[in-house]
C-alpha cells in the first residue's frame, strides 16, 4: 500500500493535536457506528492494533495514529462509535465535539455495507457539519456473503460526497480511501444541506440562520448551529459556547431571532423540534437506502438465523452459555499448570543469580532478605501464578468477541438484568471481570445511563477474576475428593458453580441498589447482534497478550513489589518478641472464628489486598511462621498443614465463599475511584462484596455448628 506506519499514544484528541502537524499534513477524523469496522480501518492504516472487538460500543475514548503516503502525513483520530451526533451518551458527545470543533481537515465516516440505512443517519449529520467528508462503505465482502448489493455511484450522487468501498480486514480499498481523502480535503469546509426538514422547521431556520451566520462567522456552519439552537441540547450548546468563546444563544440578535423562530414553530404545531429533526434524518436515510441497496437473502444469512434461534432461545441459550463458560474454565485451568510451573522454576533460578549478585556486592543480610524474600518472591509469585491463566483466558475471551458471541450473551441475560433495573450491557462488563475486575470496571463505560453505569461499577467485583481462580481451584480440589483424579474437569465445574453464585449475587445486589441509593427508571438501549465472523486468530493472540494480559499484569506487578516489602517487614518486626503478623492474627481470631475461618485467614486476605494471587501463600507463611511466602504445592501436601490448624470441610466452604466475596484488589479499587470520580462510591464498592462474604460465611459456619 506504500504506507509508512507510525503510532502515537492514546488520549483525547482536539484541535491542539492537529496544530502539531507540519504544513501540508492532514488531520482526519474517523467516525462511524459501533461495529462497522472503524477501528479495523484505523489499525490497517496506522498499525496501532487498536482493540476491535465484535460487539457494539467498544471504543470509549479516542485513539490517534499517523500514516504517511506519497510524502504526506495523515493524523487519524479514531472516535468512539456512535449512532448519532444528537448525543445520548458520553461516547457520542466525544465524537460529536471532535467533528464539530476540532477543525479537522477531513472526516471519514465508516459504514457497514450490510446495514447501510442505519449508518446513513450519522453520515447525513456529519455532512451538515463539513463537506470535507468521505464515506467508506466497509465490509463489502460480508455484504456479498449476505446478498447485499450497494449502488455506490448512486449513493455518491445522492450524498454529494465521494463513496469508497472497502474490506478493511483484507486491506482492500484503503489506498483509494486515502487518495480520496486527499482530494476531498481541498473542498470548501462548510457543511451541506443533505436533508430537507418539514416546512415549518425550514421556515424557522430561514429566520435564524442569517443572524447565526453573522454572529459565528466561519467558525461553525450557520445552518448546523441554527439547528442545534432549535434542538436545545444543553450539552452541545455548552460545547458550542466554549468553541466560539461566547454564548451564542445569549447574543441579543440571536436570542431575538431564536425566540421568533420558536414562536413560528409553536404556531405551526411543532411542539418538539428535536423530534421533527430526528424524524427527517431517519426518513432521508430510508429514502437513500431504498434507492441504493438491494438485498437477496443467501444461505449464509439463513444459517446465521438458525444459529441465533438456538443461541438466543429461552431454553437452549443459557445452558449453552454455561457449557461454554465451563469449557473456557477447563481450558484455562488445565492449560495453565505446566507454564506456571516452568515460570516458577525460572524465577527460582533467577532468584539464585540475583542473590549471588547481592552477596557479591556485599549487601547486608537484612537487605538481601528484604529484596529476595520480600519484593522478588512476591513479584515472582504473582507473575508465575497470574500470567499463564490470563494468557489463556484473555485470548479465549477475545475469540468470543471476534466471533460475535458476546452480544448474544448480553441478549440472553438482558431480561434478568432489566428485572433488577440494571442494564443488559452489564452482562458484557461482568464477563470482562472474569479476566480482570479492573478491566470490567473500565468496560462499564459502554453503559450510557450514569445510574446503571455506577451500578455495574459497584457490583463488578462479585464475579471472580482470574487472580482468584488458582486459590478457588486449589480449595475446590480439597473439598471434592475425586477432583484431583478428574484433572481439570471437576474443578472447572465447581468454578462454574461459584461463578453462577457470583452472577446471582451481582443481580441481587443490583436489585437492592436500584431500590435504595441508586433509585431511578431503567433506560432502554439498542443491542445490535453483529454477524458471525471468523476470528483472526493471529491478531487475537497479539492483541489479547499486549492489550490485556501484559497491561493487567503490569498493574498487578506494580503493587505486588511494594507489597512484598511490607510483608517482609511485618513478618520480621517483632516488638516485645512477638512478630506483628502473629499479633494481628491473634487480634482477628474472634471475628475469624465467628465467620468459620480464623485470624490468619482474615489477615492473609487483608495482606493480599494488592493482588489476590498471594493470599494462599501468605496464609501458609503465617501457619508455618517461616517469614517468607511458602510454595502451595499439591492439594495432598497442603491438606495436612491446614488440618493441623483446625481446618474442616466447613472451613474450606467458608474460605471459598470469602474468596469469592471480599473487598476488591487495590488495582480494581483505584480503577473504580478513577471511573466513579468519588471516594464515597469507591468505599461502597469495597463494602458491598465484603458484607456479602461475611454474611454468607457467618450463616454457613453457624448453621453447621447448629446441625
Amino acid at each position: 500500500m506504500g504506507l509508512t506506519l507510525t503510532s502515537t499514544g492514546h488520549g483525547a484528541a482536539n484541535s491542539a493535536v492537529a496544530a502539531k502537524l507540519r504544513a501540508g499534513d492532514l488531520s482526519v477524523a474517523l467516525a462511524g457506528n459501533p461495529n462497522v469496522g472503524k477501528s479495523t480501518v484505523f489499525n490497517a492504516l496506522t498499525g496501532l492494533h487498536q482493540h476491535t472487538g465484535n460487539w457494539p460500543g467498544k471504543t470509549v475514548a479516542t485513539a490517534q495514529g499517523l500514516c504517511t503516503r506519497d510524502g504526506r502525513t495523515y493524523l487519524l483520530t479514531d472516535l468512539p462509535g456512535c449512532y448519532s451526533l444528537l448525543a445520548h451518551s458520553a461516547e457520542e458527545e466525544v465524537a460529536r465535539d471532535f467533528l464539530c470543533f476540532s477543525d479537522a481537515d477531513a472526516a471519514i465516516v465508516v459504514c457497514d455495507s450490510a446495514c447501510l440505512e442505519r449508518n446513513l443517519n450519522l453520515v447525513l449529520q456529519t455532512l451538515e457539519i463539513t463537506g470535507r467528508t468521505v464515506v467508506c462503505v466497509n465490509l463489502m465482502d460480508e455484504a456479498r456473503r449476505r446478498g447485499v448489493t450497494v449502488d455506490l455511484s448512486r449513493l455518491s450522487r445522492l450524498l454529494g460526497v465521494p463513496v469508497v468501498p472497502a474490506a478493511a480486514r483484507q486491506g482492500q480499498g484503503l489506498e483509494e480511501l486515502l487518495r480520496t481523502v486527499d482530494r476531498q480535503a481541498r473542498e470548501p469546509r462548510g457543511g451541506s444541506a443533505p436533508v430537507t426538514y418539514p416546512a415549518a422547521v425550514e421556515e424557522a431556520l430561514a429566520l435564524l440562520e442569517p443572524v447565526v451566520a453573522e454572529a459565528c462567522g466561519p467558525l461553525v456552519p450557520a445552518r448546523w448551529a441554527a439547528l442545534r439552537l432549535l434542538d436545545t441540547d444543553a450539552s452541545l450548546l455548552s460545547s458550542l459556547d466554549r468553541a466560539l468563546g461566547f454564548s451564542l444563544a445569549a447574543s441579543p440578535p440571536v436570542a431575538a431571532a431564536l425566540e421568533q423562530a420558536r414562536d413560528h414553530l409553536a404556531r405551526q404545531g411543532i411542539a418538539s423540534p428535536p423530534d421533527a429533526v430526528a424524524a427527517a434524518l431517519v426518513r432521508r436515510a430510508e429514502e437513500i437506502a431504498a434507492q441504493c441497496v438491494t438485498v437477496e437473502e443467501t444461505a449464509a444469512v439463513r444459517r446465521e438465523r438458525r444459529l441465533d434461534r438456538i443461541l438466543t432461545s429461552r431454553w437452549a441459550g443459557i445452558p449453552l452459555m454455561l457449557l461454554l463458560l465451563a469449557g473456557v474454565f477447563w481450558l484455562t485451568i488445565s492449560g495453565a499448570n505446566v507454564p506456571s510451573q516452568l515460570l516458577s522454576a525460572a524465577f527460582a533460578r533467577l532468584g539464585e543469580l540475583l542473590n549471588q549478585g547481592l552477596v557479591h556486592l556485599g549487601a547486608p543480610e537484612a537487605v538481601q532478605s528484604l529484596l529476595m524474600d520480600g519484593v522478588f518472591l512476591v513479584l515472582s509469585w504473582v507473575v508465575s501464578v497470574m500470567l499463564p491463566p490470563m494468557a489463556i483466558f484473555f485470548p479465549l475471551f477475545t475469540l468470543l468477541e471476534d466471533l460475535g458471541y458476546l452480544p448474544r450473551v448480553a441478549f440472553n441475560l438482558d431480561h434478568a438484568f432489566q428485572r433488577c433495573q440494571a442494564c443488559g450491557k452489564q452482562a458484557l462488563t461482568m464477563a470482562m471481570g472474569f479476566g480482570c475486575n479492573a478491566a470490567g470496571v473500565v468496560g462499564c463505560r459502554i453503559i450510557d445511563s450514569p445510574r446503571e453505569r455506577l451500578m455495574a461499577l459497584l457490583t463488578n467485583s462479585f464475579v471472580p477474576c482470574n487472580g482468584r481462580f488458582p486459590t478457588l481451584v486449589t480449595l475446590l480440589v480439597l473439598l471434592l475428593p475425586a477432583a484431583e483424579l478428574s484433572g481439570a474437569l471437576l474443578p472447572a465445574l465447581g468454578l462454574t458453580a461459584l461463578v453462577l453464585l457470583g452472577v446471582g449475587m451481582t443481580m441481587a445486589v443490583s436489585w437492592l441498589l436500584s431500590r435504595t441509593v441508586l433509585r431511578g427508571v431503567s433506560s432502554s438501549f439498542t443491542l445490535e447482534l453483529p454477524p458471525y465472523r471468523l476470528p483472526q486468530v493471529g491478531k487475537v493472540l497479539v492483541r489479547s497478550v499486549l492489550d490485556r494480559t501484559l497491561f493487567v499484569l503490569g498493574r498487578a506487578a506494580a503493587v505486588a513489589a511494594p507489597a512484598g516489602a511490607v510483608l517482609w517487614l511485618l513478618a520480621h518486626w517483632a516488638p516485645g518478641g512477638i512478630p506483628v503478623l502473629a499479633w494481628l492474627s491473634g487480634w482477628l481470631d474472634p471475628l475469624g472464628h465467628f465467620l468459620g475461618l480464623d485470624g490468619s485467614i482474615l489477615l492473609a486476605f487483608a495482606l493480599g489486598f494488592p493482588a489476590n494471587e498471594i493470599v494462599l501463600p501468605i496464609l501458609l507463611m503465617l501457619y508455618t511462621s517461616s517469614g517468607t511466602l511458602a510454595e502451595v504445592g499439591s492439594a495432598a501436601a497442603l491438606w495436612p498443614v491446614l488440618e493441623a490448624q483446625g481446618w474442616t470441610p466447613v472451613t474450606v466452604v467458608c474460605f471459598l465463599l470469602f474468596c469469592l466475596f471480599h473487598w476488591p484488589c487495590s488495582t480494581t479499587l483505584l480503577t473504580i475511584r478513577r471511573e466513579a470520580g468519588s471516594l464515597r462510591w469507591t468505599l461502597l464498592a469495597l463494602a458491598l462484596p465484603t458484607a456479602a462474604g461475611m454474611v454468607l460465611c457467618a450463616l454457613t459456619a453457624n448453621l453447621a455448628r447448629l446441625f
